[in-house]
């Protein structure tokens, strides 16, 4: 485990991931975080809050990706991901990607995304039961 963070999953680059250069294509590693994400979601299990969290809709509005080294297919990667701030109608999600056998940090994701009411597609604020259970989920 990586210090900061309670979840991580694994998964391995397809050849059809990388690029020219034999490297991982730079729009994939959203992908990634996406993945990191579905698992760190599951992971989480916050259906037991009700209709406050399962019928919540969040809208990313902002990501920032750091390359620091690529990765090349075949590599297994591990994604790391925890809450890194939780607002009054927004959250921060960190995402470090890492090669899984060496555990050298490759890319690290920011990721804002609102809590939006559907009708309005205007942000909402974040109920105080979800908000408190989202920030024991950082590191």
């Amino acid at each position: 485990m990586r210090p900061g963070f309670q979840f991580s999953t694994r998964f391995r680059v397809r050849y059809s991931e990388i690029d020219g250069q034999k490297i991982v294509f730079n729009s994939r590693y959203l992908e990634y975080a996406d993945v990191t994400l579905g698992e760190f979601w599951r992971w989480a299990d916050l259906g037991d809050i009700g209709p406050d969290w399962l019928d919540a809709e969040f809208n990313v509005v902002s990501a920032r990706v750091d390359y620091r080294k690529p990765f090349a297919f075949d590599d297994m990667v591990e994604g790391f991901a925890r809450v890194e701030r939780v607002g009054t109608s927004s959250m921060t999600m960190r995402i470090e990607l890492c090669h899984a056998d060496t555990g050298e940090l490759h890319t690290e994701i920011e990721m804002v995304s609102v809590h939006v009411d559907l009708e309005t597609r205007k942000s909402k604020p974040i109920p105080e039961n979800v908000r408190g259970r989202l920030a024991g989920l950082g590191g």
